[in-house]
């Protein structure tokens, strides 16, 4: 599509009146899903589609529609038809006083190779190895594509290959291990490491369940729960309009009233991600922004419009200035090390349900989900019921922050509402010397 893509672009410059500019943004996939239930396939499909999304503009004006495109001659029609009505509105847009868009060509074009292995070497693995388990859950794999041009002539093209499998090893109840490897490519090791985890959790579940009260404890929390906890500092934790208007949950951190643990180094590492090195509005993307140096606040994401409107410089953000590939730096705990540095205290594989419960002081509360064991002396003791927890990032990550894992888990977003989500994280588990459980 990329070649039928810029000539689509070259197609709506040659329908420019005078003074009008356009943005062509282009996004598409071709994905398998497989979901499973009781170990066995019960659906099997792919998913292709392909986008194009117009923006016409002229001065500060600017209005866009958005169609499917199917990658023939037909598309230039529909395009043409998509243009002319976009002009009929352009004249009664508002001015924007905060549109800004990239006038300096800058093109780029990467293409990841396809490493993906076929249904027929990856499916039988996987069937194979939850056989007798009660699995569920779903597979997706297949390459995304992401595309921009403008009437200045910027071409820029991304094309990314991933895999991932979301899901849960049934035991009763409401007990379950969660079971989640994303990769670029399948590794059948690293996959039967995880598989093997999961299974001794699950031996574990099934021991008497353990009922602690509420209170401060030890805790490990693995990747997949700091996952969910850096998450939340998506929504306007690195975002230089919530920063200025001060509904940042990291707003002390920004001010230096606080800070974090030293050891915690976080960076939008776009290099390395699965997200386009491009923005919509065809800026490009550094490969990496620091956001938490040493503890301290570093630097927000800024849009092209949070740039205008607080006099900044933008470096590649989207309108909403959340991170697409969060990396946390690691620290030196080894995997096998874990229990024993825990002590006695909360294992604690995965956290849900989070919000902030004080916004201003980044305290967040959740509940603890699937596979949550006690640990005694180093050895799991038992898994403990479901439980609430209410604390700040400023104790987690800051003043109760023991040790970070050496091995960090990559991990792809799982959403694919609309489309599958390129955003990801590379993020490390963390001994906490307190987290505070309410009920």
């Amino acid at each position: 599509m990329r070649e039928h893509f810029f000539q689509l672009a070259g197609a709506i410059g040659r329908m420019l009146a005078r003074g009008e500019g356009f943005l062509a943004r282009y996004s598409g996939e071709r994905s398998r899903f497989v979901r499973f239930n009781r170990a066995a396939i019960r659906q099997s499909g792919t998913v292709e589609q392909h986008y194009l999304a117009i923006e016409l503009f002229r001065g500060r004006r600017h209005v866009s529609g958005r169609l499917a495109v199917t990658g023939t001659d037909a598309d230039r029609q529909r395009v043409q038809s998509v243009v002319e009505n976009l002009r009929e509105t352009l004249s009664s847009a508002p001015e924007d006083p905060l549109f800004l868009i990239n006038e300096t060509i800058l093109s780029t074009t990467r293409r990841d190779p396809g490493d993906l292995p076929p249904d027929s070497l990856v499916l039988p693995v996987i069937l194979d190895a939850v056989a007798g388990l009660d699995f569920v859950g779903f597979y997706a794999a297949g390459p995304i594509w992401h595309g921009f041009a403008n009437g200045f002539g910027q071409r820029n093209w991304s094309a990314v290959h991933s895999l991932l499998l979301d899901g849960c090893l049934y035991l009763h109840g409401d007990k379950a291990v969660k079971l989640f490897y994303g990769a670029s490519r399948w590794d059948s090791d690293a996959f039967a490491a995880k598989l093997a985890t999961a299974k001794v959790q699950l031996q574990h579940l099934d021991r008497p369940a353990k009922q602690i009260a509420p209170g401060e404890y030890r805790a490990f929390l693995a990747p997949a729960a700091m996952e969910e906890l850096l998450g939340m500092l998506g929504w306007g934790g690195f975002s230089l309009a919530a920063h200025r208007t001060g509904t940042t949950p990291l707003i002390r951190l920004a001010r230096g009233e606080t800070s974090l643990n030293p050891m915690v180094a976080l960076i939008e590492n776009t290099k390395d991600g699965f997200a386009p090195a491009f923005q919509d509005e065809g800026f490009i993307r550094p490969d990496q922004v620091p956001l938490i140096c040493d503890g301290q606040y570093r630097n927000c994401l800024t849009s092209p419009r949070s740039a205008i409107e607080f006099h900044a410089v933008q470096n590649g953000a989207n309108g909403d200035e959340s991170p697409v590939a969060l990396e946390m730096a690691a620290g030196g705990l080894a995997q096998t090390d874990i229990l024993a540095t825990l002590g006695t205290g909360l294992l604690i594989g995965n956290l849900w349900y989070l919000n902030y419960s004080d916004r201003n002081a980044c305290r967040l509360t959740g509940m603890t989900r699937f596979a949550t064991f006690w640990v005694e002396s180093g050895e799991i003791a038992g898994p403990v019921n479901v439980m609430r927890f209410d604390d700040s990032l400023y104790r987690i990550l800051g003043s109760n922050l023991v040790a970070l894992t050496a091995e960090r888990e990559w991990r792809p977003s799982t959403s694919t509402y609309d489309c599958r989500s390129t955003s990801s994280m590379h993020i490390p588990g963390a001994v906490i010397d307190s987290l505070r459980l309410t009920l």
